[in-house]
């Protein structure tokens, strides 16, 4: 395909699949964030519980774990277009059952929590797909614009959605939230339907090898490359401990006395920090020094938790949410570049499940914490707590892995900060860099995995 000139502030917008898959998906992602603020809402109504929608996490994080390596294989082997317009439709098609049941009276808590998971389960494989369709569409030194972009959908679709959530709700409208994210997956369907498949280029060996042992490649993959294994068990240590969205319903009713249009702008608060972050990485180069960023940025992303936790005012605790936002966002853009630019197109899929258990897990798996904490003291401890476990957790990983820290790469293909050979798997030294006639990945990847025995027990 043809890319565009290499001009303007936005120039993987130049990409006509890239930008029609990023129109369908800020649209798609605006009723699913709807859904998700709606989601929580509804059970605490329905139950009161903090521990109640902790569990949530709970039934997310097993849908994830049990699926996550399945997605990641099948990304790997199949079209990937044809993957996300299947899970897609599948989505659509669990939320219109939402919507019917609430429409009914006749939802239960059981009854979301099985939606719940089977909507994780669906996503554990749309998400390796779409991860690693992303980079066949722009050329390499657009890359991180277009995770840039594809973070400041998110986040426009996270201020519209929840706020959008919080005046249906406030109307009494719980059922309309999940008529318009049924609505919603059209458009992502749609695009799909406009752009051309990008097959995965394989030997047919690697195509047909869909085995335990290929699913568990991504993992190898990741743990032999200390770059990717670092930032991994950061975000999945910080996110543990500081992951609170939960709580949220508790925080906007019990605490600061907020009816349900204000908890649809507290959740959109974080999106209007990352959206900001995001817009400001979108239009600037790429920082250099992307491992002392990333700390910096966790370590800001704890803080933030901690006053978020302390506040008993509604102005002051939407700041902190968006401080929360804004250095979630910096970090999350710096490690899924990093993530993307060094593993070869073959693996990537598999790759990006071995990371959707540390990224997807650790949140989900720190709401269920945040909520069983709370239910056992308060949702301001259950928050304080685990702000400060996120700072620490910082300091700890500061200190294990020095090369984290130092590590400094320039991914537009040329100038004089390459990878350091410590933050490297074996693949990544023996590959060439890109030129800007490239995709930002090659399909073919840079040759085999090494053998077993390097670093993989």
């Amino acid at each position: 395909m043809t890319f565009g000139a290499d001009s303007g502030q936005f120039p993987a917008l130049h990409s006509r699949d890239f930008r029609l898959l990023w129109i369908g998906q800020t649209i798609s992602v605006a009723g699913t964030q709807m859904q998700q603020a709606a989601i929580l809402w509804h059970v605490h109504s329905l139950t009161g519980s903090a521990a109640a929608l902790g569990a949530l996490g709970l039934y997310r994080l097993v849908a994830i774990a049990v699926c996550s390596f399945a997605g990641g294989a099948l990304a790997d082997a199949k079209d990937r277009r044809q993957i996300l317009l299947m899970t897609q439709t599948l989505m659509c098609l669990t939320t219109v059952a939402l919507a019917t049941l609430t429409s009914f009276n006749r939802v239960t808590p059981a009854a979301i929590y099985a939606l719940v998971a089977v909507g994780a389960a669906i996503a554990s494989f749309a998400n390796p797909a779409r991860q690693s369709l992303v980079p066949n569409l722009v050329p390499r030194e657009h890359f991180t614009n277009a995770v840039s972009l594809t973070s400041i959908s998110h986040q426009v679709a996270g201020i519209v959605g929840p706020t959008m959530a919080g005046m249906l709700i406030g109307y009494g409208n719980l059922a309309w939230t999940y008529w318009a994210n049924a609505a919603s997956f059209l458009a992502v369907i749609g695009a799909l339907l406009a752009i051309p498949a990008y097959p995965v280029t394989a030997s047919g060996t690697t195509r047909a090898d869909r085995s335990v042992r290929a699913a568990l490649e991504g993992f190898r993959f990741v743990f032999r490359t200390p770059i990717l294994a670092w930032t991994m068990i950061l975000d999945f240590t910080a996110t543990f401990f500081s992951s609170a969205s939960a709580l949220l319903p508790i925080f906007a009713s019990e605490i600061l006395k907020t009816d349900a249009r204000g908890y649809g702008l507290l959740w959109a608060a974080e999106s209007v920090g990352a959206m900001a972050a995001g817009s400001w990485m979108a239009i600037h180069p790429p920082a250099r020094r992307q491992g002392r960023t990333i700390l910096v940025a966790v370590l800001c992303y704890g803080i933030a938790t901690v006053v978020f936790g302390l506040s008993r005012s509604f102005w002051l605790t939407c700041a902190a949410l968006c401080v929360v936002g804004a250095s979630d966002s910096i970090s999350t853009i710096l490690r899924h570049t990093i993530r993307q630019l060094i593993t070869p197109d073959r693996v990537r899929g598999r790759m990006t499940a071995a990371n959707m258990i540390f990224v997807m897990g650790g949140p989900q798996l720190g709401n269920a914490e945040a909520g069983f904490v709370a239910e056992l003291t308060s949702a301001p401890f259950s928050v304080v707590s685990g702000g400060i476990g996120c700072v620490v957790a910082v300091g700890l990983v500061s200190a294990l892995a020095p090369g984290l820290l130092a590590y400094s790469a320039d991914f537009r293909g040329s100038g004089p900060d390459r990878p350091t050979r410590e933050g490297l798997g074996p693949d990544e030294r023996e590959s060439s860099p890109c030129t800007p006639e490239t995709r930002a990945i090659s399909a073919r990847g840079p040759g085999p995995l090494p053998p077993d025995g390097l670093g993989i027990p």
